[in-house]
C-alpha cells in the first residue's frame, strides 16, 4: 500500500475509534432501510451487518432490477449472481452509509417498489 493511502487509512481508523456515532448512525441506517423495505414488501434477507441484501432469486432480474435503479433512479446497487452465490438466491447488496438520510432512504424505497411491480416480483410473505 502506498505510504500516502496508509496514513490516510489509519487516520480513518483512528477517526472511527474516537467517533462512536458514525457507527452507531451506519447501524441505525441499515435498520431503518430493513425496516422501510420489508413494510413495503420487499424481501430482505437476514443480515447482521450494515448490508441490506434484497432477495431477487433471478440472475437476469437481478441484473435487469440493478440496471433500471441505476439508468432510470440514479441508484447504484450491486447485483449479486452466481457464482458468487447458489442459483436461486440472486439479491441485490444494498449498504447503506451514516450520511444517506431519510429523503435518500424515500427515494431508494419509491423505486424499488416501482422496480418489484415493473419486473413482477413477488411480494415478501
Amino acid at each position: 500500500m502506498p505510504p500516502g493511502v496508509a496514513a490516510a487509512a489509519l487516520a480513518s481508523i483512528r477517526y472511527l475509534k474516537e467517533h462512536n456515532e458514525l457507527r452507531i448512525k451506519h447501524q441505525e441506517r441499515a435498520q431503518t432501510l430493513k425496516r422501510r423495505f420489508t413494510e413495503a414488501g420487499i424481501a430482505v434477507m437476514p443480515s447482521v451487518t450494515h448490508i441490506v441484501p434484497v432477495l431477487i432469486s433471478d440472475a437476469a432480474q437481478c441484473k435487469l432490477a440493478s440496471d433500471i435503479l441505476l439508468d432510470q433512479y440514479g441508484i447504484y446497487v450491486q447485483p449479486i449472481n452466481y457464482p458468487t452465490v447458489e442459483r436461486g438466491t440472486e439479491r441485490l447488496r444494498f449498504t447503506p452509509s451514516p450520511l444517506h438520510t431519510d429523503a435518500d432512504i424515500d427515494h431508494l424505497v419509491s423505486a424499488m417498489k416501482k422496480v418489484w411491480e415493473k419486473l413482477g416480483l413477488k411480494p415478501a410473505a
